[in-house]
C-alpha cells in the first residue's frame, strides 16, 4: 500500500510498504478520510514528538474509514463497519487508570499511520476506543473525532463556569474547537485571539463574542484588561504550543484565574513565572494533555449532532499524494485542516 512516513525533520516520504495484517484482537480499516492536525504540523516542522512517535515511523493520527478484516477475537464489529478510532487507549490497569486520569497513563498504546490505505487499529484501541460512525456522518468529520475529544477534556480541566469570560489565544483549528465548544455549550463570553483574518472569522461564526489579530494590537494582555474592567479574564486558554505564548496567556489571567496551558511546546523548553503573581493572584496553571475514552465518545456524539458547523475546519480535500505540499501550506497558514483521500 502506499503510505507517508516520516522520517525526520520536515523529511516526509511517500513509499510502497506492505499491506498490515489482523494480529489478535486487531482490526485493518481502509482510510477513507485521514485529516491533518496542528500536532501533525509540529511534529513535521520538529521531527518528533516527546510521547506519539519517534522516527521513522508511519505518520497521521485521524482517520474514519471501514473495516476490511478482523483479527482472532475480536466480537462486535464486522467486515464493512465504518468506524473511527482514537489514536490511543490507556492500559486500564495502572495507578493512573485506576484513579481514572487515563491520559496520564505510563502505558498508553499510541497508533500512527492514517496517511495510507490501510490502518492497523491494535488491540487496547479496539477494545476502549474503537467507534461506529453514524451512517449519515461524513468521514471527514468523524475523523476529527480526536482532537475534539482533546479539547473537550481540556474544557473539563479548565474550572469553566457560567457567566466567565474566557479568552483563546490561537486560531489553529484546536483554538477554534475550544471556541465552539464554549461558546454553545458552556454559557460563557470567548473572546478569540489570532494571526489570521479569515480563521478569526470562521471563529465568529463559531460563537466567539470579539476576535482580535494579534498582528494589528499593541499588546494581548492590555487589550484582554480592556474588555475586562480592567482585571483580566476568568480563564486563559493557550492553544498554539509557543512558549512565549504561555507567558502572555498567563499575563491575560485576572486574580483567581485558571490558566489552561493546552498547546504543547517542544521538547525541554521552558517559561519564566512571575512568582508574586502567581501567589499573591492566586493563579491555577494548568497544563492538559490529551483525552480519555469517556471523552472521545462525547466527541463523536457531539459532532453527530452536527450542533456546531465544524466542517467550517476543513478547508479542502486532497489526494494523499499532495501531503507534503499540504503540509506546507499547513506551516503558511493556507489552510485549516485538510481532509486527505488515499484512494
Amino acid at each position: 500500500m502506499l503510505a507517508a512516513l516520516l522520517y525526520g525533520q520536515e523529511d516526509l516520504r511517500l513509499e510502497n510498504v506492505a499491506d498490515p495484517t489482523a494480529d489478535v484482537g486487531e482490526v485493518i480499516i481502509q482510510v477513507g478520510t485521514a485529516t491533518t492536525c496542528g500536532t501533525d504540523l509540529k511534529v513535521w516542522r520538529r521531527g518528533g514528538h516527546a510521547k506519539m512517535l519517534k522516527p521513522p515511523t508511519l505518520f497521521g493520527h485521524e482517520a474514519a474509514g471501514k473495516i476490511v478484516a478482523i483479527g482472532a477475537g475480536v466480537q462486535g464489529w464486522q467486515v464493512g463497519d465504518r468506524v473511527v478510532a482514537n489514536n490511543s487507549a490507556p492500559c486500564m490497569q495502572c495507578f493512573f487508570c485506576q484513579h481514572q486520569e487515563y491520559s496520564l497513563c505510563p502505558h498508553l498504546t499510541w497508533n500512527n499511520g492514517t496517511f495510507a490505505e490501510y490502518l492497523k487499529i491494535p488491540a487496547p484501541i479496539v477494545e476502549h476506543n474503537l467507534l461506529p460512525i453514524p451512517d449519515n456522518l461524513p468521514d471527514e468529520l468523524a475523523a476529527m473525532t480526536e482532537p475534539l475529544a482533546c479539547v473537550l477534556h481540556g474544557v473539563a480541566r479548565g474550572n469553566v463556569k457560567p457567566g466567565d469570560r474566557v479568552v483563546v489565544i490561537g486560531d489553529g483549528a484546536i483554538g477554534l474547537m475550544f471556541v465552539a465548544k464554549l461558546a454553545h455549550d458552556c454559557g460563557v463570553e470567548v473572546t478569540l485571539f489570532g494571526g489570521s483574518n479569515s480563521r478569526l472569522a470562521i471563529g465568529e461564526k463559531l460563537g466567539a463574542t470579539r476576535t482580535y489579530n494579534h498582528r494589528q494590537i499593541s499588546s494581548i494582555p492590555a487589550t484582554v484588561r480592556e474588555f475586562t474592567d480592567g482585571w483580566g479574564a476568568d480563564v486563559v486558554v493557550e492553544a498554539t504550543g509557543v512558549p512565549s505564548v504561555w507567558e502572555t496567556a498567563i499575563a491575560c489571567a485576572r486574580p483567581g484565574a485558571t490558566v489552561n496551558l493546552f498547546g504543547g511546546c517542544p521538547r525541554d523548553t521552558t517559561i519564566t513565572v512571575n512568582t508574586e503573581q502567581l501567589h499573591y493572584s492566586e493563579l491555577t496553571l494548568k497544563g492538559v494533555f490529551h483525552n480519555t475514552p469517556q471523552y472521545v465518545r462525547a466527541a463523536l456524539d457531539l459532532i453527530a449532532s452536527r450542533k456546531i458547523p465544524f466542517e467550517l475546519l476543513v478547508s479542502e480535500q486532497r489526494p494523499l499524494q499532495d501531503l507534503e505540499q499540504v503540509f506546507c501550506d499547513m506551516r503558511d497558514r493556507k489552510v485549516i485542516k485538510v481532509g486527505i483521500v488515499p484512494g
